[in-house]
């Protein structure tokens, strides 16, 4: 604390490592940090000498202003040929106005206003001022502005700071009014534990730990300097995770530590912050962080892992830099918190200019418990805050595998295939193709309702928990392996795998019939499997009618296996006209298929 006009001096102590590194000196400002003094930058009322006999350099500033008060931060220059400074000690400078202190006596009359002044110095014009009223060893609280100009019932305070007076008013004026008056300011001039910087991306994750070890059970918070730290987020309750904004806050008291967590950093998060414990009533103590959000093409990294249940999988990362592994897994809540790293293998860059650090998470014999999404990035302790910038987003998905069936197809014809989930009959389904990674899912969007997607029709019926989905036309081309799955929630799934190979010899059969006459219509399927029969409607999608009137027919030969069988459609009439398939229906443990290979055109003549 030094007076106005007079001399001010303070020491910085260093390390011995840093005995040679020059010296620099900064001062708080708002939203900024002023260089003071440098190598590089001197002043005629600023001198530094450097005593390395006690690795203290010793500050001297002269003629002190009101301008002078604030926060200074000693620093050392790391690498002289770049902007690398390290901060090793925080000193504030209060200066006084020896303006104050002075009492004075007011008298006034019952029932009329009483009115004085008390004066205040330069260097507290934007503090909030504060009245209290003493009597029997107590000290009350009358009155404390938020605004230039403030009323409290039969009190008001007034200041400006030009004149560097703050006006009371009593109005109707009572015996009980009488008494000795204190006035004052709210001393928010807090004192700094530190400055810490971080980087984070856009679209990434942030964790930032505010470490108060002396302070565990007082009320922390966090703010932005830029609004004048008005907004003052926390958590409302302790130990507990709870939101505020677009942030999650964790207020330990048994490390004395706030954890606040941006779910999803943006370019506007960017700034200095205030993070920040309230010792008591009227003082705080803080430290201060520098933010920057990166918005970088590199950062966040998206990538999808699957793997089947009970196997291992290995999860790779990269860091920009060389700092503390940080590797979480996001919870219901979204919020990332670390977990065990013991099966963290790092391994060397792929090349010598690769500066990233390359490293594997291995998770041995998968439950359903691990599925989800984690996060990779980088953990940076500074002297009271760690924080962890996170820029690589995982999402782990669980694949069971139920069955594998196999079936075969015909080149021109149809097929049908019946998935059945019966357990998940509600869940979204799908079908997709191994060979482009299950990239490409089919689903029909809705539920209960034909939906076209590509060369292929499907249908969710969540009464029977069965996902149809019908090949309008088979093609080569659809030979492959596929999986025809439901998901069991968002990041666990169940499949059976469908091996389909597609042959071609489709056999095309056209029928003739007069209206109410009777129509045989005989087909052959290649094994003894169930007889399907269909028509088709308009939107080439053919689905069983009733087979009552089927008959089957001895094979023709010995050596002819096909089973030959005829439907009988008695009385036709014009809605019988149309195309029909017939085939072979087949039912595997988990799903059925239909393989339709005779196509009927039935044509109707009326005379």
């Amino acid at each position: 604390m030094v007076n106005i006009g007079e001399t001010a001096t303070f020491s910085c102590e260093y390390s011995q490592n840093h005995i040679n590194d020059p010296k620099i000196i900064f001062k708080e400002g708002n939203d900024s940090i002023e260089t003071i003094y440098s190598t590089s930058k001197k002043t005629e009322r600023f001198s530094v000498s450097d005593d390395r006999h006690k690795n203290l350099f010793n500050v001297r500033i002269t003629a002190v202003t009101p301008d002078d008060g604030g926060v200074y931060l000693c620093g050392v220059w790391i690498n002289r040929h770049s902007y690398s400074y390290s901060i090793i000690n925080t000193v504030h400078l209060h200066v006084m106005d020896l303006c104050c202190g002075a009492s004075k006596t007011v008298n006034g009359n019952s029932g009329e206003t009483a009115a004085f002044s008390c004066e205040y110095s330069w260097n507290q014009r934007d503090a909030r001022k504060i009245l209290f009223k003493t009597g029997n060893n107590i000290i009350d609280e009358m009155i404390f502005t938020s605004d230039t100009w403030t009323q409290k019932e039969r009190f008001s305070v007034s200041y400006n700071s030009h004149n560097k007076l703050m006006n009371v008013i009593i109005s109707a004026v009572t015996p009980d009014d009488g008494g000795v008056y204190l006035c004052g300011v709210l001393d928010y001039s807090h004192p700094y534990m530190g400055v810490s910087r971080a980087t984070g991306h856009s679209g990434g994750r942030m964790m930032i730990k505010c470490e108060h070890p002396q302070h565990k059970t007082k009320p922390k918070y966090i703010c932005k300097k830029s609004d004048g730290c008005s907004e003052r987020k926390n958590p409302g309750v302790q130990d507990e995770w709870m939101e505020n904004g677009d942030v999650s806050l964790y207020d330990d008291t048994r490390a004395g530590v706030l954890m606040v967590f941006f779910r999803e950093l943006k370019a506007a998060d960017a700034g200095t912050y205030r993070c920040g414990v309230n010792v008591s009533h009227y003082t705080e103590s803080f430290t201060e962080l520098q933010l920057d959000v990166r918005d970088d093409a590199k950062y966040p990294k998206t990538k999808t892992e699957s793997v089947h249940l009970g196997e291992e999988v290995n999860i790779t990362c990269q860091i920009p830099e060389e700092h503390k592994v940080h590797f979480c897994k996001e919870d219901d809540d979204h919020i990332c918190q670390n977990i065990s790293t013991s099966a963290v293998t790092e391994m060397s860059p792929s090349s010598e200019r690769n500066e990233e650090r390359v490293f594997t998470v291995s998770i041995s014999n998968v439950s359903v418990r691990d599925a989800g999404v984690y996060w990779c990035g980088a953990e940076t302790r500074d002297t009271h805050l760690t924080f962890i910038s996170l820029t690589t987003k995982i999402q782990l998905n669980l694949i069971t595998k139920v069955g594998v069936s196999r079936v075969t197809g015909h080149s021109g014809g149809r097929m049908m295939i019946k998935c059945e989930h019966p357990q998940h009959k509600t869940k979204p389904k799908y079908i997709c193709k191994e060979s482009d990674g299950c990239s490409e899912r089919k689903n029909p969007g809705v539920q209960d309702e034909w939906m076209e997607n590509g060369d292929v029709s499907l249908y969710d019926d969540t009464r029977a928990g069965v996902l149809m989905v019908f090949f309008r036309e088979l093609k080569a081309a659809d030979a492959g392996t596929y999986r025809c799955g439901v998901n069991v929630s968002h990041y666990t799934e169940s499949f059976t795998e469908l091996q389909l190979d597609v042959r071609d010899d489709v056999t095309f059969v056209t029928e003739s019939a007069h209206l109410g006459e009777e129509v045989n219509i005989t087909c052959q399927i290649p094994e003894e499997h169930k007889v399907h029969f269909c028509k088709e409607d308009d939107d080439h999608i053919c689905q069983n009618i009733s087979t009552s009137a089927v008959t089957e027919m001895s094979p023709s030969s010995e050596r002819n296996e096909e089973r030959v069988f005829t439907v009988s459609i008695s009385n036709v009439s014009v809605r019988d006209a149309g195309v029909y398939w017939c085939g072979a229906e087949t039912r595997d443990t988990h799903l059925t298929f239909i393989s339709l290979t005779t196509k009927i055109q039935l044509n109707l003549f009326s005379e």
